[in-house]
């Protein structure tokens, strides 16, 4: 193609023929292209150390699982649930809560309560229970010869049997019930209900066996009606008291009157209050020293009751019975009395044992 020389002379060299700088600011639609940045890299975690509190731990757990396991391989089973061992399983339980309080050292009071978990006294003790039952302790014996002994260690024959026997007993605790019954029904309209009756069962004998002796518990007896009124209270218990006191008995004591010297936290434990006016229980008190018997009497006044506690405890001990809840009861109870028909028996045995107990 052959171009003119006026074409020629058109273009111009240089800068002449160059295209116009843009806009200030740019084309409308162009893109700016910024160079990324260098990523920074993140600075090294310091590498934390478990702290010693937690390496003990872990090592007495260790130490305490493998110590129950050759027990339980030995067929220790009474050992395990030993009082010292008991005690190492609490101070090794101590030791890994401690560890885990502590930021460093929770991975590894983590292992050990686990461990501790796993193998303990109790799941060690039942599976050595179940391969290997507790072996029976043998007596000697000498063992044997004393737990026959028929009296009651420190006591000697002639004072047992110059006791008030057993029936003896029956008899004078029959005879004041009913006139306590009688004067309270006369004098205050009370009327009566028979709650569980009378109850024996033999006492230890002191070497480990049991005595011919016997505790026996009267039949008690309770009033149809609640006695709320703090007067009427102090009334029946002073009517009680001189029933008591004509047949022979001390003075009626009141274990729950401040007065007696008891502290009166212990008032507050016992009969709800260390104030008479606001307990919801009384006791009262006598007996005839030296003799063997022993005489209660007790108010429950549930209008006084506030959080419902004694109302539960006197449901648990008469349920099975007709005894009222609350109300006022009277009762016996002797220790340590031996049956006017076993005394032959008695003294023959006590003569295998010249030197007593």
């Amino acid at each position: 193609m052959v171009t003119s020389s006026r074409d020629r002379e058109n273009y111009l060299g240089a800068d002449a023929g160059a295209p116009p700088p843009p806009p200030p600011g740019g084309y409308r639609a162009a893109k700016r292209v910024q160079a990324s940045a260098a990523p920074v890299a993140a600075p090294p975690v310091p590498r934390v150390r478990p702290s010693r509190l937690s390496i003990a731990a872990l090592a007495s757990a260790i130490v305490f699982a493998l110590v129950l396991l050759i027990m339980w391989a030995a067929g220790a089973t009474d050992a395990i649930y030993g009082m010292f061992v008991l005690a190492l399983q609490l101070a090794v339980l101590i030791v890994v809560v401690a560890s885990l309080v502590d930021t460093r050292g929770r991975a590894l009071g983590s292992a050990a309560l686990a461990l501790a978990l796993l193998v303990n006294v109790g799941t060690i003790g039942a599976a050595s229970a179940v391969t290997r039952p507790p072996s029976v302790t043998l007596t000697s014996p000498e063992d044997d010869y004393w737990a026959g002994y028929p009296g009651i260690k420190g006591q000697y024959t002639d004072e047992i049997l110059a006791r008030t026997s057993l029936e003896q007993a029956q008899a004078t605790a029959e005879e004041v019930l009913a006139d306590i019954r009688e004067r309270l029904s006369e004098e205050y309209g009370f009327t009566w209900v028979a709650g569980r009756g009378p109850s024996t069962r033999a006492e230890r004998n002191g070497f480990g066996g049991e005595s011919m002796l016997v505790e026996w518990t009267s039949e008690r007896w309770g009033t149809a009606e609640p006695i709320s009124d703090i007067s009427l209270k102090l009334d029946a218990m002073a009517t009680i008291g001189e029933v008591l006191e004509q047949h022979g008995f001390a003075p009626l004591y009141s274990f729950n009157d401040p007065a007696s010297g008891f502290d009166p936290g212990m008032l507050e434990r016992l009969y709800g209050s260390d104030d008479i006016r606001t307990q919801p229980e009384w006791e009262w008190y006598s007996e005839d020293y030296p003799g063997p018997m022993r005489f209660y009497a007790n108010i429950t006044d549930l209008t006084l009751d506030d959080d419902g506690s004694f109302r539960a405890a006197r449901e648990a001990q008469v349920a099975g019975s007709d005894e009222p809840i609350e109300g006022l009861r009277i009762g016996f109870l002797v220790p340590e009395v031996l049956s006017e028909a076993d005394r032959d028996e008695f003294v023959t045995r006590m003569a295998d044992y010249p030197d007593g107990g």
